[in-house]
């Protein structure tokens, strides 16, 4: 079954995200495909030798890279697919795609949902383009792009249907200074890497208020229950909610000067409006758009989300930071 997988690897999207994946993959694969949207920065890239735009520091042997600004020669020449690109302009990267990629392997490594559709990458990847849902995988985990171009050691999870599948792909990224972890729960993987973004925000809201480290303490404690109970609900399955790819994850997000989630938080806290936050960023804030997500979503379910739906009034009915905070605090245990 693995015996040809993942074969051609082709990397799509040009920030941080997708620059230290390409970086990873070729440690151990001879070439890789990349997809950039823009000719300018595929040859600047050319021409230094590294991403002009993002983790500059870090170089790549341009000879083992083919790179192109057209998606459907890309996607017709791989046999597997990685999306590394942020979640709020995936629809139009992917509207531009017409090539049949229904019988190969896709692999999201998008911290985020498809806006206004309110559904994770995979499901949207089987809805739209028809690729098999075992043919389908996730990588995620608490790493942060600069820090593993630092060759700091992190742990990614690859999780699929099949262990063996998960595996195969895994090795693909391990490493010295990258270990890696395997997992069945698809989906629960992509949910949480929506909600921690959300919990960053509003970690960074506390930082910027500076209401201190032991009230930051019980806000993710409280949020790691939140985030429990909806996907308990929501995709109920056996699953350890402490481990790497949910707690780990939330907890870098949450608490890391790296993270832009926490960011653009820490903005919201000091007084900025939510527009003023938004442009003084130079990256995106996936937890702005994964707040209006799940907050869609969790009206049909209605679990207990108190944090999520202070973070949705911060982010879409323009109540203030500290007001947020204070009601938080009053339903923490």
């Amino acid at each position: 079954m693995t015996e040809n997988f993942p074969g051609k690897i082709a990397v799509m999207g040009g920030g941080s995200w997708a620059t230290a994946l390409s970086k990873l993959l070729l440690n151990d694969n001879k070439n890789i495909l990349w997809y950039m949207r823009r000719d300018d920065r595929i040859e600047d890239f050319k021409r230094l030798g590294h991403n002009p735009t993002y983790l500059s520091d870090v170089t790549f042997d341009i000879d083992r890279i083919k790179f192109s600004s057209d998606i459907n020669a890309i996607s017709e020449e791989a046999d597997t697919i990685m999306l590394a690109m942020p979640s709020p302009y995936i629809k139009d990267h992917l509207k531009k795609l017409t090539a049949d990629i229904s019988g190969k392997y896709l692999v999201s490594a998008v911290k985020g949902m498809v806006p206004e559709d309110n559904v994770v990458i995979t499901k949207y990847m089987h809805d739209v383009f028809h690729v098999a849902t075992d043919h389908l995988l996730v990588v995620s985990g608490p790493c942060h792009a600069e820090e593993v171009a630092l060759e700091r050691l992190s742990y990614l999870t690859v999780g699929s249907q099949s262990e063996e599948i998960s595996r195969a792909f895994a090795k693909r990224l391990t490493c010295k200074t990258m270990k890696t972890v395997i997992s069945t729960d698809v989906d629960g993987i992509e949910y949480a890497a929506v909600l921690k973004n959300v919990y960053a925000i509003a970690a960074g809201m506390v930082h910027g208020i500076q209401w201190g480290d032991n009230f930051l303490a019980m806000l993710m404690s409280n949020a790691i229950r939140e985030m429990e109970r909806f996907m308990s609900i929501v995709i109920p399955r056996d699953r350890n909610i402490c481990d790497s790819v949910y707690l780990g994850d939330l907890l870098v997000t949450g608490y890391s000067r790296f993270s832009r989630n926490h960011n653009f938080g820490a903005m919201l806290g000091r007084g900025y409006s939510v527009k003023a936050a938004m442009m003084e960023m130079e990256m995106v804030a996936e937890g702005y758009y994964g707040t209006k997500c799940i907050h869609e979503i969790n009206e049909k379910y209605k679990v207990s989300m108190p944090i999520l739906e202070e973070m949705y009034n911060v982010l879409y009915k323009n109540e203030k930071a500290m007001k947020a905070i204070t009601v938080m605090a009053d339903e923490f245990v």
